[in-house]
């Protein structure tokens, strides 16, 4: 019986002891996996800061990337995935090519796909373009704020050899002194492999410190233009912030039905370096003036505003403009966007297009204020936003000719010659004039200002050569007919238009 007794009373304080060992045990693993989430999540807070220092919009990246917006079926824009990686092109590079892109979003746009075409034709390795700061607008952005730099080199890997930064061994702390220059503007092939290549041969870093108009328009091989579209159409993809909201621009417009998008070229940095006063005040005429002077690479001061207009030289006013889209049949329901920045003499010059178009929006009436905020002072990003806006448009209409209004034709051709009114400023100045001091009654104006304008739809047409005068030459980037179709049928396309477009 004692026997019994104690062989229960162990096995008691054994049941005991095994009770209070497993409280005890469950606590530390408790703890433990408290410690360990604690850990964890102090460790993602630090990655998340530290890439916030590295890049503003690192996370809004990897949330793009989970949440990827689709294209509506009435969008006429797509976002596309990412394509698989091309083989890279094995080369054995001859140097390292650095270029800082002088000029707005469009001329820098155009120069890097000059420079990504120069580096492939000496066998180089490019540098991420830097954009110009110091220009009127004093935008910020970096390369990276703008295009999707992965998307750019991954694009371009069996083309050209992209990197990001120079090698250390370049840098000033070794002190390597880069050779910087400006190549020669309208420059062929046997420019840069006679003179460029033998210079980087021998300097292994070359510095393009401007690129704008640094490739000529006509003579260079085929294989050459259509790497110039190549880049321009595919490697050049805004990022997904820019993207993003500019789809969402392009679906808000299309919603409401077809729109016109009318990059309305009255803004001051233009109307000062072009000293084009009609319309002004002459205190505004004054400011204009002063402006010019204070940008000492605005290299024409003295300018007499009336000759220059008369020569076409000019942009079309607000108020000249809206009796253009009104000769042309637009009527009082047409939805207008205009893509332009900040428009001189603001709402009082926009009055008289206002009453005659009311459906007049702006990327400011159709987003909050919050969409924008990140764009804010950045221009560059908000003419992404009108490019994107521009290209997908049912109608474009530039009243000046400049970069923007050329880079988006090309775009608009190259979707299959999407209607671009390309104004004939010269005309219709004079148009104008006989109209408003009574000469033309409405009806005549507005029949000579359609049939002014009948064979400058964005046609398919031949881009027009003049040797020894590049700059007078149609410029590439608005028709680069070599990318726009294949074999005979392209042949047959340009002979329908050639003769009777120019």
């Amino acid at each position: 019986m004692e026997f019994r007794s104690e062989s229960v009373q162990g096995r008691s304080e054994k049941i005991g002891s095994s009770v209070s060992v497993i409280p005890r045990t469950r606590i530390q693993v408790w703890f433990i996996s408290v410690c360990s989430s604690i850990l964890l999540w102090t460790c993602i807070i630090q990655i998340v800061a530290v890439g916030e220092l590295w890049h503003p919009k690192f996370i809004t990246n990897i949330t793009y990337k989970f949440s990827q917006i689709t294209t509506d079926s009435h969008l006429h824009v797509s976002v596309r995935s990412r394509p698989p990686l091309l083989p890279a092109r094995n080369y054995t590079s001859q140097g390292f090519l650095k270029v800082s892109c002088n000029g707005g979003l469009n001329q820098m746009r155009a120069a890097i796909c000059d420079m990504v075409a120069v580096a492939r034709l000496l066998n180089l390795t490019l540098v991420v373009p830097e954009l110009d700061k110091t220009s009127f607008w004093a935008d910020p952005s970096n390369f990276e704020d703008i295009f999707d730099v992965q998307h750019f080199i991954n694009s371009l890997r069996d083309e050209v050899r992209i990197v990001r930064r120079l090698p250390k061994r370049f840098s000033r702390k070794f002190k390597f002194k880069i050779f910087e220059m400006p190549p020669v503007s309208w420059s062929n092939e046997t420019y840069y492999l006679q003179q460029i290549l033998p210079l980087v041969n021998k300097l292994k870093v070359l510095h393009f410190n401007k690129t704008d108009a640094r490739l000529a328009n006509n003579g260079l091989s085929v294989e050459l233009q259509k790497l110039r579209c190549r880049v321009n159409f595919q490697a050049l993809k805004f990022t997904p912030q820019i993207e993003k909201l500019g789809y969402k621009l392009v679906r808000i417009l299309q919603d409401k039905g077809p729109y016109v998008a009318l990059h309305l070229r009255y803004e001051m940095d233009m109307l000062a370096f072009l000293g084009c006063t009609h319309g002004c005040t002459n205190e505004e005429a004054d400011e204009l003036k002063r402006l010019r002077y204070a940008y000492p690479w605005w290299r024409e001061k003295e300018i007499v505003s009336e000759e220059r207009r008369l020569q076409g030289l000019c942009p079309l006013t607000p108020e000249e403009a809206a009796l253009i889209l009104q000769a042309m049949g637009f009527d009082k329901e047409t939805q207008i966007y205009i893509a332009a920045g900040e428009i001189y003499g603001s709402e009082r010059r926009l009055a008289a297009l206002r009453a005659a178009f009311p459906r007049i929006v702006r990327k400011e009436m159709l987003l909050d204020q919050v969409e924008l905020q990140q764009f804010q002072n950045h221009s560059s990003q908000m003419a992404a936003l009108d490019f994107m806006v521009s290209v997908s448009s049912n109608t474009f209409i530039p009243t000046y000719d400049g970069n923007m209004a050329k880079v988006v034709e090309g775009h608009r051709r190259y979707l299959g010659f999407k209607r671009t009114i390309q104004l004939d400023r010269k005309r219709l100045v004079t148009l104008l004039d006989l109209h408003q001091n009574g000469t033309l009654s409405w009806n005549e104006f507005a029949v000579s200002v359609r049939e002014a304008h009948e064979k400058r739809m964005g046609q398919p047409t031949h881009r027009m050569v003049i040797p020894d005068r590049p700059k007078e030459e149609d410029y590439f980037y608005a028709n680069p007919q070599e990318c726009l179709c294949e074999g005979s049928s392209c042949k047959d396309l340009l002979a329908m238009a050639n003769s009777s477009v120019r």
